[in-house]
């Protein structure tokens, strides 16, 4: 019991460094937030979680050198992804009112979350080398070893996009509604900038 406590606050530390490091996901977690209050938080590691409960399988199966191979594929449609998902952030702050309850449908946070993971060529340079390394590392031992990183990872995950979520919540009640449609045009730039990156630096450097 001690040494799977130890894996899973060990697992909990190499989450959290990687979750406090900025990106898609905290981008769209904040966009998420001003519309919905903290709750969209949970809601965006719910829709990450999803993409790397399917990633942790799929190493156990043997496929993270599969899929190293079509690396620049999976660039260059998540680039896509993310210049598409914020021209509909931009687009729809104009029209989106100071109350939240007012405003037009927009992605589901839980949406947001996968097409943020799936899009981020990071994050699958990550899963398929360090992250299967110590999934499979902790298979070795049992399965049970693999589910506590896997658990502490997601701690980890849960707990700082909930304050970032909660903060968010809280700043969004201050402000005006052109502050509130500037937040919003924002985070749909930055993940325009983000798309673009991906593309020039990554799927076709």
């Amino acid at each position: 019991m001690q040494e799977l406590l130890a894996y899973g606050a060990f697992a909990f530390v190499i989450g959290l460094t990687g979750a406090v490091a900025p990106g898609p996901m905290l981008v769209a977690t904040i966009d998420a937030s001003v519309r919905d209050g903290w709750k969209a938080g949970p809601m965006v590691v719910a829709g990450h979680m999803a993409i790397e409960l399917v990633l942790s399988a799929l190493v156990l199966l043997g496929f993270a050198a599969i899929a190293l191979q079509y690396f620049s594929l999976v660039a260059a449609a998540g680039g896509v992804a993310l210049i598409i998902f914020g021209v509909l952030s931009i687009s729809g702050a104009s029209a989106r009112q100071a109350s939240p309850e007012d405003a037009p449908p927009a992605v589901h946070p839980f949406v947001a979350g996968v097409v943020t993971s799936a899009s981020n060529p990071y994050f699958w340079i990550w899963w398929l080398t360090i992250g299967s390394a110590f999934v499979l590392s902790g298979y070795q031992t049992g399965m049970i070893m693999a589910m506590a990183f896997m658990g502490g990872h997601w701690m980890a995950d849960l707990g700082y996009y909930t304050l970032v979520a909660a903060a968010t919540e809280r700043g969004r009640e201050l402000l005006p509604e052109k502050g509130y449609r500037l937040v919003l045009s924002a985070t749909g730039v930055f993940l325009i900038v983000f798309g673009l990156y991906y593309l020039t630096s990554v799927a076709f450097p």
